[in-house]
C-alpha cells in the first residue's frame, strides 16, 4: 500500500471465537475508514485463543507476542474478548497491563465486549433488520449489554429452526451494522476509541521513521 497517498496502520488482533477471526478485522477496518481522517487499516489474520485459556497466567502474553509477529509494517496489537460475567473495568486493565508488559515498545489495546460481541449488533438492531433472515421490524432492546445471551436473542428472532452461526452470520452482520448506533453502548464505544488510538499512534510512529 502506498503510504504517500493513503494513510494506513497495521492492527493485529487476538480474539477468542471462530467468528471473531473474521469479524474483528472487518470491524477494525470499518472503524478506520470512518475516522475523521479515513485510515486504511491492515489486519493480519488474528491469533485465536479460547477465553478460558487467555486469562491464564502467561497466555495473553504469549498470544500478544504471536499477534505482534504478524505485523508487517509498524503497528499495534488489539485484544478483543467477551466480558461474559466479568466486569470489564476490572479485568480489562489487568489484561492490558500483562499484554503491554510482554510487548515493551509496542502499542497495545484491550477491549472487552459486554457481555458478548453480538451485543454490539443488538445496539444497532435496526440497521441489520431484514438481513440474515432477521425480521424487517427488528428493533434494539433496552440495555443490550445487559443481555446474557445475545447470540440467542438473534437466533430467537430468526425463522423457527434457523440457527445463528457464529462463523457465517457474525462476519456478515459485522459488515453491515451501524457503527454510530453501536457506539451508544460503552464497550463498542471503547472499541472505537481503542482502534482510533492505536491507529493514530502507529501512523505517528511510521511518520517519525
Amino acid at each position: 500500500m502506498d503510504s504517500t497517498t493513503n494513510p494506513y496502520a497495521t492492527i493485529s488482533a487476538v480474539v477468542e471465537g471462530h467468528g471473531e477471526v473474521e469479524s474483528v478485522p472487518i470491524v477494525v477496518r470499518r472503524i478506520g475508514l470512518a475516522l475523521p481522517i479515513p485510515l486504511a487499516i491492515e489486519t493480519p489474520r488474528p491469533v485465536r485463543v479460547s477465553r478460558s485459556k487467555l486469562v491464564q497466567e502467561g497466555e495473553i502474553e504469549r498470544a500478544a507476542k504471536l499477534a505482534s509477529f504478524r505485523v508487517v509494517e509498524p503497528g499495534g496489537v488489539l485484544v478483543v474478548i467477551d466480558a461474559d460475567d466479568d466486569c470489564p473495568a476490572d479485568l480489562g486493565p489487568e489484561l492490558l497491563a500483562r499484554a503491554a508488559a510482554a510487548l515493551p515498545g509496542t502499542h497495545v489495546g484491550v477491549v472487552m465486549a459486554k457481555s458478548e460481541f453480538e451485543a454490539w449488533f443488538l445496539a444497532a438492531a435496526e440497521s441489520i433488520a431484514g438481513t440474515r433472515e432477521l425480521p424487517e421490524d427488528l428493533s434494539a432492546p433496552a440495555n443490550p449489554e445487559d443481555i446474557r445471551g445475545a447470540k440467542e436473542w438473534l437466533r430467537d428472532r430468526m425463522p423457527i429452526g434457523r440457527k445463528y452461526s457464529e462463523t457465517v452470520d457474525q462476519p456478515s452482520l459485522a459488515s453491515g451494522f451501524d457503527l454510530t448506533a453501536a457506539r451508544t453502548v460503552d464497550s463498542f464505544d471503547k472499541m472505537w476509541r481503542e482502534v482510533a488510538r492505536l491507529a493514530q499512534a502507529v501512523t505517528v510512529d511510521h511518520a517519525d521513521r
